[in-house]
């Protein structure tokens, strides 16, 4: 991409043999502005209807060792021609040339240049004073923050100059900024923001100020809609462990014994327990009932039966040893039989001690 930077040219004297002479900063490195139709005319990045594109120069890009040998020995033009200067059109264009002692003051890229032409000579020392570099660029379009808070739409890298042209009026000033089609003079120190879609043009210490305050606005809505997201996030977690909990409730309720399955498994247990003692009375009474069937089976039919048994198998066995096992049904004994309260321990202790009581009484009475 070809672009154009403008500074003031200042600082000229004359050689013995008529010439122009000056040292000029022709470069900087930072955040530069641009029209949106300058670095996107076709709109392939969507940038072209923007009234201000924040471009930035990294300081690597701008002090690269092939950008600053580019700026030497390039031609001097009268205004910038419609086309690169090359050796094909360079005795058309030229009115002067910069030196070779390119260098770096600070941000900026410092240059000799010598004006040669009696006509352009003519034209800078009646008041068109403006130098704009022509020069090629590769442009990464992307959103960031450059190292001092700025952002910035778009990153220039491969920076190569092509000629340096005398115009009549810049837009940029010492800001560099890109064009010098504009005809309107204005202030060297001044920036132009974007304020609420709005461009505002304010004195360059203002900008500043003002820019900081909005990139620091930016960053604290950006930082408050993250931390939103999380703690949206956050918040559709917990519902799904809340949901999970009462799924988890749920399939414990309908899992929990009823009073009914109690009562069975207390009557099969006492049933099983009837069984096996009735097989073999000196059988331990412990363990699963899986356990107590394998005992009663190892007691009637030997170990070599259980051994590799699977407890189906063992189960089998144990109904078929059963058959023959003399035992009451203690169910059907205690539905026979009704029920008998015991009483609980307290009243139990205390009717004891009443009888002991009653005993030691009734053994005075005798004596």
């Amino acid at each position: 991409m070809q672009l154009f930077d403008t500074v003031a040219l200042d600082g000229l004297r004359r050689t013995q043999d008529g010439y122009l002479v000056a040292d000029a900063r022709v470069a900087r490195t930072g955040i530069q502005l641009y029209t949106g139709p300058e670095v996107d005319p076709e709109n392939k990045h969507g940038l072209r209807d923007k009234a201000v594109v924040r471009v930035y120069r990294p300081e690597e890009e701008v002090f690269a060792k092939d950008a600053m040998h580019s700026y030497a020995y390039r031609p001097v033009t009268d205004d910038h021609p419609s086309e690169s200067v090359s050796a094909d059109n360079w005795k058309q264009h030229s009115v002067g040339q910069t030196g070779g002692e390119v260098v770096r003051d600070g941000e900026f890229v410092r240059v000799p240049l010598v004006l040669m032409d009696k006509n352009a000579i003519a034209k800078v020392e009646g008041g068109k004073r403006e130098l704009s570099m022509g020069y090629s660029t590769e442009l990464k379009f992307q959103d960031g923050v450059t190292p001092t808070g700025e952002q910035y739409d778009a990153i220039q890298t491969s920076l190569r100059m092509n000629h340096l042209a005398v115009v009549s009026a810049a837009r940029g000033g010492s800001h560099l900024k890109i064009g010098d089609d504009g005809k309107g003079k204005r202030s060297m120190t001044t920036r132009t923001l974007m304020v609420d879609g709005l461009s505002v043009e304010l004195a360059d210490k203002d900008a500043q100020i003002v820019q900081r305050a909005i990139d620091g606005f930016n960053k604290q809505i950006a930082d408050l809609q993250t931390a939103a997201g999380e703690h949206k996030a956050t918040l559709a977690a917990k519902d799904e462990e809340i949901g999970t909990l009462k799924a988890d409730l749920k399939k414990a309720q309908d899992a929990a014994l009823k009073p009914e399955d109690v009562d069975r498994m207390v009557a099969d247990r006492a049933s099983l327990i009837e069984t096996v003692k009735a097989i073999d009375s000196k059988i331990e009474i412990k363990g699963t009932d899986a356990d107590l069937r394998r005992a009663a089976v190892r007691a009637k039919l030997g170990d070599e039966m259980v051994k590799d048994a699977s407890d189906a198998e063992v189960s089998g066995m144990f109904k078929a040893i059963a058959k023959d096992a003399k035992s009451a049904d203690p169910f059907a004994r205690v539905v026979s039989d009704g029920l008998k309260p015991m009483g609980d321990a307290h009243t139990q202790t205390n009717d004891a001690w009443n009888k002991s009581v009653e005993d030691l009484n009734a053994w005075r009475k005798e004596a």
